[in-house]
């Protein structure tokens, strides 16, 4: 690969830049030529005219640009690296480090709802036995590819960690979180995973909880955690939603599930 390929969108931006900074240095070196002129009491002829305008453009316009190049080469460098340190080698979902943060961040800017949902594989350890490990990471590879086409752009998934995934709706109250998790579950339970004639359905169960005014991330994910709890015991491939104790109105259900 060229270790000087960029996109378009970057040349055109070195480009710009290296023309404007030297058209500024051309204009500057002509302006400081004839004050220097002048202050021998001489004029500026053709000769000095040419080797101000021109020299500029020669020696400065090649190393301009190579700079121009290598800055928008580390920028983009270290896009990449932010985002390896950030994403989830096998789901391309947010790692649970990154995905924890930006919920946290989200909770401290957001002036509406928002809701948390973990969402955990049924039965994955019989898929594992059943058809083998590396079938398992095709499975959580198609989980999180419905639930990213389940959610809304903007919203925040990751990969808490094994068959545990985390969702994080933003601006999102009761209504909104439950017909997301629901577009989550009946996604996931439209998929199948084969191998040698055996077909098996695949479901997750998903608890979450929903936030209304100050809550932490801790707090939404232990409420979201028991209520994962819940639908599993429920019979799996089902919802359970909560709220946050944070809110007057239903610090009742909070407490139920204490």
């Amino acid at each position: 690969m060229n270790k000087l390929a960029l996109p378009a969108s970057e040349w055109r931006i070195a480009w710009q830049r290296t023309a404007l900074i030297l058209a500024a240095s051309t204009v500057g070196s002509w302006v400081m030529s004839n004050l220097v002129m002048m202050s021998l009491n001489e004029g500026m002829n053709t000769v000095g005219t040419v080797l101000a305008l021109g020299m500029p453009t020669a020696l400065g316009g090649p190393i301009l640009l190579f700079l121009q190049v290598r800055s928008a080469q580390l920028r983009d460098a270290n896009r990449r690296l932010e985002k390896l340190a950030s994403t989830d080698w096998l789901t391309d979902c947010l790692n649970r480090r990154a995905f924890t943060s930006r919920v946290s961040s989200s909770l401290g800017q957001t002036d509406g709802y928002g809701t948390l949902l973990v969402i955990d594989a049924d039965h994955f350890k019989t898929v594992n036995d059943r058809f083998g490990h590396e079938r398992g990471d095709e499975v959580l590879q198609l989980i999180a590819g419905a639930i990213r086409d389940s959610v809304r752009d903007g919203d925040l998934v990751g990969r808490i960690g094994g068959e545990e995934f985390g969702v994080f709706l933003k601006d999102a109250g009761p209504d909104i979180a439950n017909a997301a998790a629901e577009r989550i579950r009946a996604a996931v339970n439209a998929l199948f995973v084969t191998s040698d004639g055996i077909a098996q359905r695949l479901s997750v169960s998903i608890g979450g909880a929903v936030c209304a005014g100050d809550s932490g991330f801790s707090e939404l994910f232990q409420i979201a955690d028991r209520r994962l709890y819940e639908a599993k015991h429920a019979g799996r491939n089902r919802v359970e939603l909560g709220r946050n104790a944070g809110d007057a109105d239903l610090a009742a259900m909070s407490a139920a599930i204490s």
